[in-house]
């Protein structure tokens, strides 16, 4: 009984019954939910948000957060592209897709470490910056016609599934991994939970902060990559909003806004929370323009919940301490 309620006050456990409890109500309110097709659909659509909420979890454990991935997955994948229909090699143009990523993420690491601009700001400015350049560099257009060996990099199914959803999944257990098991990743909570005592302890906070943003503009260049291939084509418009919906999602999974606390599977599964509300709201016929709408608000739901969570545990830990204090007085 202990152990059942040490999890029951796990976050990700109660994410997962709720998960739960949506994906029952919807099995019983269309009877197109449970079809493959469907479920492959909703975890396709889900696997680029999923990539990149593995390193948006790192950076937002460690106290940052970026709101320029979506413009970092239209950019490298445009570029990506470009490449592409100039006959450049398959394999040189993605690992240039990739660089360019982590190129954005050493820009916004190195303003928010070292130049110490505030992350909001800074990432603000990249997401209107790079999206801009998007739309320089293709000149608004679309650009199509890339080679099959490319596509098959999205396109391709083992054993029935397509292979982004097989990337996101093999990224998510290797991130979660990393996060609670790698004493190098696990510097990322004391930094995020008090980084003035992580300094004194010897961590280097410039370097990991760095670091995190180097793999969060990594993992999105990634998603761009993926994104491309599964579509056969790169769109000025793509990743529109995705970076609400990551943080959203890391959010809903357990991450504070001010750092020291998160997990990837919390993550995935606020990820997956998400793409299941949307996907009923389709099913159920609701108008699609509801469907920002929703997302908005369960941001904001989610952030009050983690600050009422956090007033919650203050006021319980000033108790905590009044107790040993009120007995003294009595005693003297």
């Amino acid at each position: 009984m202990e152990w059942l309620g040490r999890l029951a006050r796990q976050r990700e456990f109660m994410i997962a019954v709720v998960v739960a409890a949506v994906f029952l109500g919807m099995s019983f309110a269309s009877p197109y939910f449970l079809s493959s097709g469907n479920l492959l659909a909703l975890l396709l659509g889900l696997s680029v948000e999923a990539i990149i909420a593995v390193a948006m979890t790192n950076l937002m454990v460690a106290g940052g957060f970026d709101m320029s991935v979506g413009s970092v997955v239209a950019l490298t994948g445009a570029a990506t592209a470009l490449l592409l229909v100039s006959e450049v090699p398959v394999w040189l143009a993605v690992l240039a897709g990739l660089l360019l990523g982590a190129a954005i993420g050493t820009f916004n690491g190195f303003i928010v470490s070292k130049v110490g601009i505030n992350p909001f700001v800074t990432t603000l400015s990249s997401l209107s910056l790079f999206r801009g350049l998007t739309l320089i560099l293709t000149r608004g257009k679309n650009i199509s016609g890339l080679p099959d060996g490319f596509k098959a990099l999205g396109q391709t199914t083992v054993f029935g599934i397509q292979t982004p959803i097989i990337i996101a999944v093999v990224l998510i257990a290797a991130g979660d991994l990393m996060l609670r098991r790698f004493r190098f990743f696990r510097q990322s909570y004391y930094i995020g939970g008090n980084e003035r005592a992580a300094r004194l302890s010897g961590i280097p906070v410039d370097r990991m902060k760095m670091l995190a943003y180097v793999f969060t503009g990594l993992l999105a260049g990634l998603a761009g990559v993926v994104m491309t291939a599964r579509l056969g084509a790169a769109s000025v418009t793509a990743g529109t909003g995705l970076e609400l919906r990551v943080i959203t999602a890391v959010i809903i999974g357990g991450a504070s806004l001010q750092g020291g606390e998160g997990t990837v599977l919390g993550a995935f599964l606020g990820s997956l929370l998400m793409a299941l509300i949307t996907n009923a709201l389709t099913l159920l016929g609701v108008d699609v323009y509801w469907q920002t709408f929703v997302i908005g608000a369960t941001l904001l739901a989610a952030v009050l919940i983690d600050r009422l969570g956090k007033l919650r545990a203050a006021g319980a830990g000033r108790r905590v301490r009044a107790v040993p204090a009120r007995r003294g007085k009595l005693a003297a």
